[in-house]
């Protein structure tokens, strides 16, 4: 058994991340300015969008989505249960309603069959989660949207570097919002990235910064002007430089991280397939995950102990584990307000009480791996 404690997903950072934003530090400048735009430029040519806005968070990127695109009370956004609650918050925030429908067993992701069948009248957007990494059918959510001309808003939360038939997440002209936050595959510690149409982007950077028609930098640099102008009541969402110069130096080893999570999902796949036990994560033919999650589901029936004893037993162990997700239609408010029962998303309920998320980073050593895979055998 290992001496020290496996954490599930402790971020992934060096000197020149360190030496970045002490850079920042001794610049004087470390709100919003210089870095924060090279690091949406550096975002832009990464992923091939057209283009891209920090922000304080991916919560943040899908609230100022929804917000520029119109949408408020009255309006209703499908998604799916099996996400983080952030994905439906933002949807009650702009004072719509959220339509959840179930997902495939295979990806966990959204069903578009069943977004098909729950559009309305009322029906404005749609907010597909790429679980774990892998992206959902966009071709097929595209399709939907575009017969009822409803907004697509990519939650890509888990999805930086993933690719769809050969497209990076987050190269459409419809909006995109990525996650920085300490346990993603690219983090400055708190922070997110929304993608667009310039025009949406531009409209979407006013309001990410309680509606000023000048930021920071462009008031306070030498050539700029105190004047501004409040143009809508807007949030306070915007990147800080110090922040960005984690970004700045993130992005720049992101092919290379991402190379070592692939490897990892190997040693998984060779070490676990055999046991029989457990159902693994899936890869489609016609996408590349960027493999967030390796989550695991106990197969019924296949252990004497609950998924809750097995986790227990992992961390005696000392290996750290989680669960994504607890589904949103369990939650106390959720269920409250709309009256969800846990047979109205039967797939989505049954998939996330066997799952067991492992460890998977790139500063997992090769023993590391073995540990964790000695932990689950030992168990066994």
């Amino acid at each position: 058994m290992r001496k020290d404690f496996l954490p599930f997903s402790p971020p992934y950072i060096g000197e020149k991340e360190i030496a970045e934003v002490v850079d920042s530090l001794r610049s004087g400048w470390i709100t919003t300015g210089p870095k924060t735009k090279r690091f949406e430029q550096e975002f832009t040519a990464f992923t091939g969008t057209p283009a891209a806005l920090a922000l304080s968070s991916c919560t943040a990127a899908l609230h100022t989505a929804l917000v520029v695109a119109g949408i408020g009370p009255g309006d209703e956004v499908i998604t799916t249960p099996i996400t983080f609650t952030a994905t439906v918050a933002v949807i009650e925030h702009v004072g719509a309603k959220p339509v959840l429908v179930d997902i495939q067993p295979d990806t966990m992701n959204i069903d578009p069959v069943l977004v098909a069948a729950a559009v309305t009248e009322k029906t404005r957007a749609v907010i597909p989660v790429h679980y774990g990494g892998h992206p959902c059918d966009l071709d097929a959510l595209q399709a939907i949207c575009d017969e009822h001309n409803l907004l697509l808003v990519e939650d890509a939360a888990h999805a930086i570097s993933a690719k769809y038939k050969g497209r990076m997440i987050g190269s459409g002209s419809n909006p995109a919002a990525f996650s920085f936050y300490a346990t993603k595959n690219l983090t400055t510690a708190e922070g997110g990235m929304l993608t667009g149409e310039p025009a949406m982007i531009e409209k979407a950077a006013i309001y990410s910064l309680h509606g000023m028609n000048r930021d920071a930098w462009k008031r306070n640099d030498k050539t700029g002007s105190w004047r501004y102008d409040i143009v809508t009541p807007g949030a306070k969402y915007n990147m800080t430089d110090i922040q960005a110069a984690m970004g700045l130096q993130q992005i720049k080893k992101l092919d290379k991280m991402q190379a070592r999570r692939r490897e990892i999902v190997g040693m998984y796949r060779e070490a676990l397939e055999p046991l029989g036990v457990f159902d693994l994560p899936v890869e489609r033919a016609d996408c590349e995950s960027a493999w967030h999650l390796f989550p695991i589901r106990i197969k019924p029936g296949a252990l004497k102990i609950s998924r809750d004893e097995f986790i227990e037993a992992m961390r005696v162990r000392n290996i750290g584990t989680s669960v994504h997700f607890i589904p949103v239609h369990t939650f106390t408010y959720y269920r409250e307000k709309y009256g969800f029962k846990d047979e109205d998303f039967p797939i989505a309920f049954r998939e996330s009480e066997r799952l067991v998320s492992l460890p998977l980073h790139p500063g997992l050593t090769d023993e590391d791996v073995g540990d964790v895979v000695g932990a689950v055998e030992e168990i066994l």
